[in-house]
């Protein structure tokens, strides 16, 4: 960003908040943005592949019903995410799992997952009655 000379020199520089455009600054700042490029890209590409090994599980969880395939209580996120721990061993943050309400009944639900901000995984969940 280009500022009048005065300005750089008594307000921005000597506070700190900027530093003169040289070309060791210039290439010093490419270095660290195409540092932060890749790192980015790993974190999307790890959360690729636990996206593809989430969606080829199919999560079983037991709970007591009653008639009509009423649940007794509900299964929430956090279930989910002790079920997954307990049987997958991937652990995922409750806060993370994106389900709009909690489930009260039995049956076979589709959970969307945020991995990444730009990676989402469908969980299938099996509700069934525990005997």
């Amino acid at each position: 960003v280009n500022v009048k000379d005065g300005y750089a020199r008594n307000f921005l520089l000597p506070r700190k908040l900027a530093i003169a455009a040289t070309p060791k600054n210039v290439k010093a700042f490419e270095h660290q943005k195409r540092l932060a490029e890749a790192k980015i890209r790993k974190k999307r590409s790890e959360a690729q592949s636990l996206s593809e090994r989430i969606e080829s599980i199919s999560l079983t969880i037991p709970q007591k019903a009653g008639e009509e395939d009423k649940l007794f209580g509900s299964v929430t996120s956090m279930t989910i995410a002790e079920y997954l721990k307990e049987q997958e061993g991937i652990e995922i943050d409750r806060r993370k799992i994106e389900l709009d309400e909690p489930i009260k009944r039995l049956g076979v639900y589709t959970v969307p997952i945020r991995i990444h901000p730009d990676v989402v995984a469908n969980l299938r969940v099996w509700v069934v009655k525990e005997e």
